[in-house]
């Protein structure tokens, strides 16, 4: 038998609990923190979203951190003295020739004061808004393992990438559009290709959706494109297909392929009114058009790898990028750098950094600076994380007498953007650049992948899927949300 006092406690206790119940649930604002829309398999976010959607910028062949983002003026002291380790070290190539000071001269910027190396100086006027992350650490030298861990949280295939987890959970937010959109190098994919944004084994319909907005189509047969086919004949022809595939699934229930290329021929049909006018951009002003290095149209280049080239086939794509974001698409990855191309179209720059990294570079800050900016203004860069990613870094010693080895052991992210603290570093590397300045407490992948799900709301360890007996999820059995970087 309850005493008077415990009665009261209790009773209290189940008052207060049904007052704050339904303080929450008479708060529009704070239901609708937690309740994604869209289809996702979450029913309810594991906590408020400080992000919607998310931009991954990856630059294909692996980007030198040391001559973009993380200044060593070490290096610049001990140029051409024979490089020292302090260890013994393992190379991908012939990469352990002696100090190499970056070609690029590295200057202040913002009001942090961040070293930017010129070629990326467009995004100079952004930095104050953006979170550096410099002890991020690999597990392998080799490209297409390590663009896997980045794109997918495994080193090997048969995983689902970023975006398909984030559709998987969160579903779409509009109708009319793919919720994972991929727009690749307009010269061909990076290592692995398409496995980089599969759905592995999550439902087929949640892996991205590949678009190059530079050709004539950008989505390969979404439009009939024969004389004889007409708008009539073409929507019988769906109307068939769908009847066949719905017998079809009638017969093998639980196949999530069917399902999906059902969904996919649907979504198709409503593309075929959406997509045209998301990639026309005779809507966009002269200035914004400028911005984006788009202002000379029908440019022709030459062999060589150039900046106007590189800013504008960039630049396209990071502005139909913020075309989409605004149409809303969830989850959009931009790549930069196809795989194995000789001369270089890539950031796999052995021989020649100043050659390759300078129009790779600088394209890629000027489009990816009017991205951030364009965001800002319209309202959202609040709701949208931008994560800038490569697959490792490059050494700090020499290959060759202008080039650089892989570096695994440690390179750069940045964040910006989606509740991202900006105008600060996150853990240094060491005075080469060669490893964490902390070895004990370096930033992994999962680290990156755990803190991008938690500004959307997600707990990295409760959105699984069991796969041949294992509790499988983007982060692994790894990973931590990086604090430090949450505003």
């Amino acid at each position: 038998m309850q005493t008077r006092r415990q009665h009261l406690s209790t009773t209290a206790h189940g008052f207060a609990g049904l007052a704050a119940s339904t303080m929450l649930f008479e708060n529009d604002d704070a239901r609708a923190d937690l309740q994604p829309s869209g289809g996702g398999v979450l029913d309810a976010l594991h906590h408020p979203a400080k992000a919607k959607r998310v931009i991954q910028l990856f630059m294909g062949g692996a980007a030198s951190h040391l001559d973009l983002w993380d200044h060593k003026p070490a290096l610049e002291k001990r140029h051409g003295e024979k490089s020292d380790f302090g260890e013994h070290v393992e190379a991908f190539q012939n990469g352990l020739g002696p100090w190499m000071k970056s070609p690029f001269k590295f200057a202040p910027h913002g009001e942090c004061g961040h070293m930017l190396g010129d070629v990326v100086a467009p995004l100079g006027e952004c930095v104050d808004d953006i979170a550096f992350i410099h002890n991020v650490v690999g597990k392998t030298g080799v490209h297409s393992q390590a663009t896997y861990l980045q794109a997918t949280g495994f080193q090997q295939p048969g995983f689902p990438g970023m975006g398909a987890w984030v559709s998987y959970g969160l579903g779409t937010l509009n109708e009319n559009l793919p919720t994972f959109v991929v727009l690749p190098d307009h010269r061909g994919f990076a290592s692995n290709g398409p496995k980089n944004w599969g759905s592995a084994f999550l439902p087929a319909s949640t892996q991205g959706t590949t678009i190059f907005p530079q050709r004539k189509n950008p989505i390969a047969d979404l439009l009939p494109n024969a004389d004889y086919v007409t708008k009539a004949s073409d929507a019988a022809g769906l109307q068939l297909l769908q009847q066949l595939n719905r017998n079809y699934q009638q017969q093998r229930d639980g196949d999530s392929r069917l399902e999906a290329r059902i969904r996919s021929y649907e979504l198709a049909a409503k593309m075929q009114l959406s997509a045209p006018e998301a990639f026309d951009l005779s809507d966009e002003s002269q200035h914004t058009l400028k911005m984006y290095g788009l202002d000379n149209p029908g440019a022709t280049y030459p062999d060589h790898i150039n900046i106007p080239e590189e800013a504008e086939y960039f630049g396209r794509k990071c502005l139909v990028a913020r075309r989409l974001l605004e149409r809303g698409v969830r989850f959009i990855q931009i790549w930069s750098g196809n795989d194995n191309s000789f001369p270089r179209r890539n950031w796999d720059s052995h021989e020649d950094i100043e050659r390759d990294h300078k129009p790779l570079a600088t394209g890629m800050a000027i489009g990816t600076a009017a991205l951030l900016e364009d965001l800002s203004e319209r309202g959202l860069l609040d709701d949208t994380i931008v994560l800038w990613t490569t697959e490792f870094g490059r050494m700090p010693s020499t290959q060759g007498s202008k080039g650089r080895d892989h570096n695994p052991y440690v390179f750069t992210n940045w964040l910006c953007g989606g509740g991202i603290k900006g105008g600060i570093s996150h853990g240094p590397s060491d005075e080469w650049g060669y490893k964490p300045l902390d070895r004990d407490n370096p930033t992994q992948v999962y680290d990156v992948h755990a803190t991008i799900l938690h500004q959307l709301g997600i707990d990295h360890k409760r959105l699984t899927v069991r796969h041949n007996g294992i509790d499988r999820r983007l982060t692994d059995v790894h990973g931590h949300v990086i604090k430090d970087i949450i505003g």
